[in-house]
């Protein structure tokens, strides 16, 4: 990637950034419900008039929209989130301290989805309208069919409840606590992309250069995994980063079914609490972490496809 190309990407970020930034504020300044009042409600606190005056005042909440609005990008600008309401713990702290549980298990049902749906979508497009082609197509349809809560609540029924091979809730994250909710996620995922790898591999194999490879003699299995597989994987490398995003930001549901304690189920409690300062900071947090992923995947591309070289050169 060119360096004016990458300049200009990293302006745009910071652009969305600040209109994120902007818009999260505003919607949460519209929101209904006193956050001074919200704050001593989480601490089982009633205030008197003069403690909720008091509490405004400190939280600058006495101040116009957009001064409060300055006043909260600027302390983001030196590192500052703010200070939840209902953990009295500052916000980066917070997001820092779930980000590892969170960026482990979206990786680890990456891996467990990478493992089952390349070689189904290789083996559905080898086997076009076959007996395998169609079980996996079912297969896929199914997983893509069942909402992801109800598959965690099965595998949680069954794994945990019936066979015990597993706990139900546990405050650590090593690899069985990942397990289930691992699977869950991957399960939908790997519907997905075993599809997409199947049309994918099935383009490729419809081209020149696969046809010419067969009249030189090369045999099926030596076309698909040193030409084939190479070309088709390129697209699924946009997506990849996609859903890794999305999993670092979209697992609140998985998180809370398993008690599974990431990002999704700090940002779920923020809601219920009406912390504003965690909510804000959480959005900004998974918006910025998608968009460096994005760009990583299109830096990526420059080193993965030759193609990307020779137009930028050109």
């Amino acid at each position: 990637m060119k360096k004016n190309r990458l300049v200009s990407r990293l302006i745009q970020m910071c652009v969305v950034l600040i209109g994120i930034s902007f818009l999260t504020f505003l919607l949460t300044y519209l929101a209904p419900g006193d956050p001074a009042t919200a704050m001593y409600d989480s601490l089982g606190i009633t205030p008197s008039p003069e403690m909720l005056e008091q509490a405004r005042q400190s939280m600058g909440l006495d101040k116009p929209f957009l001064q409060q609005y300055v006043d909260w990008i600027g302390g983001i600008f030196h590192g500052d989130f703010g200070t939840s309401f209902s953990k009295s713990a500052p916000v980066l702290e917070l997001l820092m301290k779930r980000l590892p549980a969170t960026f482990r298990l979206a990786l680890f049902s990456l891996g467990l989805m990478l493992i089952v749906s390349v070689p189904l979508g290789i083996l559905s497009a080898v086997r076009q309208d076959g007996i395998a082609d169609y079980i996996v197509r079912f297969l896929s349809f199914l997983g893509i069919s069942l909402p992801g809560f109800l598959i965690g609540l099965i595998l949680l029924y069954v794994f945990a409840l019936k066979l015990g091979l597993v706990k139900v809730a546990s405050s650590s994250v090593g690899m069985e606590q990942m397990l289930l909710p691992g699977i869950t996620l991957a399960i939908a995922m790997a519907s997905k992309y075993s599809r997409q790898v199947r049309t994918a591999v099935l383009e490729e194999l419809h081209q020149d250069y696969v046809t010419g490879a067969r009249a030189r003699g090369m045999n099926q299995w030596e076309i698909l995994f040193r030409q084939v597989l190479p070309n088709a994987m390129l697209p699924l490398v946009t997506m990849l980063g996609l859903s890794f995003g999305s999993l670092l930001g979209g697992t609140s549901v998985v998180e809370i079914i398993f008690s599974y304690p990431g990002l999704g189920i700090l940002a779920v409690g923020a809601v219920k609490a009406r912390d504003y300062p965690l909510i804000q900071g959480f959005v900004l947090w998974i918006a910025l972490i998608y968009m460096v992923v994005n760009l990583l995947v299109d830096i990526s591309y420059h080193y993965i496809d030759p193609r990307t070289r020779e137009g930028e050169n050109g």
